[in-house]
């Protein structure tokens, strides 16, 4: 099986450091190499530009791509279901959670311009010009799409379009420019996409659930310590865990009280104010650790 990912650029590290994560170690050995080999010899990594990962999953050079929900948009199309596919979509299978960014319509401050409405008849540039245009449909308006390369932000000071339709992610580009969103066009984020014929494949079910592993273990942290017995129902209302905590019988401490060794899976921003309540109802030798992936 064959994995497209981010060759470089701001999403070629975090889906590297995701595989990693994942168990799936890729064996990067030079700059500019288009395959890797991964610690599972069934599955090999193929590195592509992130706008050109959607096509390379939709021909079959790629069985699973990783790239931007903008970037499929663009390419065409995204089933949001197997069963909704046809031969010429993606399959989005999980929403990796990294990678965010909006796509805007945005027009000069103080513009005419500030409603989808008033662009009937203007001219929009944009890099994205097939989800413009789906946009622009949606909204019902009727305008000239302009398609650029770059420095989108610049065109409407050139009088080369009346306003914009681009990624922003904090929003201070377009505020360095005197540019105001006038409306979401698109929300963004990196997806694990499938060729509609592999969805059913054991390997591509493996994957996903790795990646939903990693995803399910950020934020949350283990907890293990050392409890008496006797107040073992006090500790469990503190920390209730993923499915309750799990308790084990321990030797008893140096006053011959029975202690059991519990462990439970918490809330990251819950750890502060979780031990102390357990040092009140008598709980010792506390560890906290992060956790790699947990498997839900």
């Amino acid at each position: 099986m064959r994995i497209a990912v981010p060759n470089k650029g701001r999403l070629h590290d975090p889906t590297v450091s995701l595989l990693e994560r994942a168990g799936l170690h890729v064996e990067e050995t030079a700059d500019r190499q288009l395959y890797a080999d991964t610690v599972d010899p069934d599955v090999t990594i193929l590195f592509a530009r992130a706008a050109d990962i959607p096509e390379y999953v939709r021909d079959g050079a790629a069985d699973l791509g990783v790239t931007g929900l903008d970037q499929a948009a663009e390419s065409g199309g995204v089933a949001p279901t197997a069963a909704a596919a046809d031969e010429s979509d993606l399959v989005d299978l999980l929403d990796l959670e990294y990678g965010s960014c909006r796509l805007v319509l945005a027009a000069p401050e103080g513009d005419a311009v500030t409603t989808p409405a008033d662009l009937a008849g203007a001219t929009v540039a944009t890099e994205f010009p097939t989800v413009t245009r789906d946009y622009l449909d949606r909204v019902g308006v009727d305008a000239d799409v302009v398609t650029v390369t770059g420095a989108t932000e610049l065109t409407p000071h050139v009088d080369m379009a009346d306003a914009i339709v681009d990624i922003t992610s904090t929003g201070t580009t377009l505020q360095v420019n005197r540019l105001a969103v006038v409306d979401e066009v698109l929300d963004s984020s990196v997806r694990l996409f499938a060729h509609p014929d592999v969805t059913t494949d054991p390997k591509v079910e493996q994957v996903r659930t790795a990646f939903e592993s990693v995803l399910a273990a950020d934020g949350r942290r283990y907890l293990m310590m050392n409890a008496p017995k006797a107040r073992l129902e006090e500790v469990r209302a503190v920390i209730p865990g993923l499915g309750g905590p799990t308790v084990m019988d321990v030797e008893a401490d140096e006053h011959g009280n029975g202690m059991v060794a519990v462990h439970a899976v918490v809330e990251a921003d819950d750890v502060f104010a979780t031990i102390a309540e357990l040092k009140t109802v008598g709980a010792s030798g506390i560890l906290v650790t992060e956790i790699e992936r947990l498997v839900e």
